[in-house]
């Protein structure tokens, strides 16, 4: 049998109910694709369940819990197909959903990386908060989305239809060719989860590639299914994976500046936590700044030859959220 254009392949650590739920959907929108589970040495009933429901699925047994990053990493060494769609066990596919991804990647050779439309699987005619209509980052490296900027999310009026160039893409479900995944060594081990995706497309667009949005391709993302937004190892994770990246990307002249910059508004935001009665989340940033610097050499040697200025967004998110009341993607 020929090897089929698409592998989809779904990270997996103790969600047999995720799977027992959005699998079936998946499987009967997907008969174009190679269907995967790459198991992070789950301690449920995940690998049975797979074995006696849903035989045709491909299973990918990781040794240990690896995380997001590295559990990929891992089980991605010995997929072959020319396409890899990493959709989270959380997310419903909807009907050719792989089909208008496909003719993007046939037909554009510079586009390495595409994300669908990501609307919330809990109130539908809303964007979710892991992607929406993909992402960007502000002049000190915020991310934020077409249709969601920090905790707003906006109702899906076909306002961003069209498909664009992005900073980059949500890891709930990200399309990128398998070449350049290994040519640029796939995520970065060290980040465990959290921001690994958009480090990888920005050394992506370091390296000249394109990340595409593609609006007739859509998801519904539960989001937090695996880790919620009110634990403080998410917390942790996403602050010092940010200022990791930072580090590993930004033009050598901007390192300081925003590295100080941002470290100064993490102080911030560790005091509103505090003051707000939300001690745990205040310890996690001071224990991802702690990291950060442990990891310092190590991130600067990650460094690559190339950092182009030009993928910035010249305002502040956070001035123009939380002073000037911009809410929306559309006023900023």
């Amino acid at each position: 049998m020929s090897l089929k254009k698409i592998a989809v392949v779904i990270l997996n650590w103790n969600g047999e109910q995720l799977l027992e739920q959005f699998l079936p959907t998946l499987l009967a929108f997907s008969t174009e694709a190679t269907v995967y589970v790459a198991d992070n040495n789950s301690t449920d009933q995940s690998l049975t369940l797979l074995k006696n429901k849903f035989p045709s699925v491909k299973i990918i047994s990781n040794s240990g819990n690896f995380g997001f990053a590295k559990g990929y990493n891992v089980a991605l060494q010995n997929v072959e197909e020319p396409y890899y769609v990493l959709v989270n066990s959380d997310v419903e596919v909807t009907e050719n959903w792989l089909t208008p991804i496909l003719s993007i990647f046939e037909n554009e050779p510079n586009t390495a990386i595409i994300q669908p439309k990501l609307l919330d699987f809990k109130d539908k005619n809303y964007f979710e908060y892991a992607g929406a209509a993909g992402g960007f980052i502000d002049q000190f490296g915020y991310p934020y989305c077409r249709g969601r900027i920090f905790e707003t999310l906006e109702e899906d009026f076909g306002q961003y239809d069209n498909n664009i160039d992005l900073f980059w893409a949500s890891g709930a479900c990200f399309f990128i060719r398998k070449a350049v995944f290994r040519e640029l060594n796939g995520f970065d081990d060290d980040f465990f989860a959290h921001q690994e995706e958009i480090d990888l497309c920005w050394r992506a667009r370091n390296s000249g590639y394109a990340i595409k949005f593609c609006n007739q391709s859509k998801v519904y993302h539960v989001g937090g299914a695996t880790l919620s937004k009110a634990n403080p190892h998410k917390t942790f994770l996403n602050f010092r994976n940010s200022l990791l990246m930072l580090l590993k990307n930004l033009p050598k002249n901007k390192i300081a500046p925003i590295i100080f910059s941002r470290l100064c508004l993490d102080g911030i935001a560790g005091l509103t936590f505090l003051f707000s009665g939300n001690p745990k989340h205040c310890g996690a940033i001071i224990r991802a700044h702690f990291d950060f610097y442990k990891l310092f050499l190590k991130t600067l040697k990650k460094r690559t030859a190339i950092q182009k200025p030009d993928y910035f967004k010249s305002k502040s998110i956070l001035f123009q959220y939380y002073i000037k009341g911009s809410k929306v993607f559309e006023q900023n």
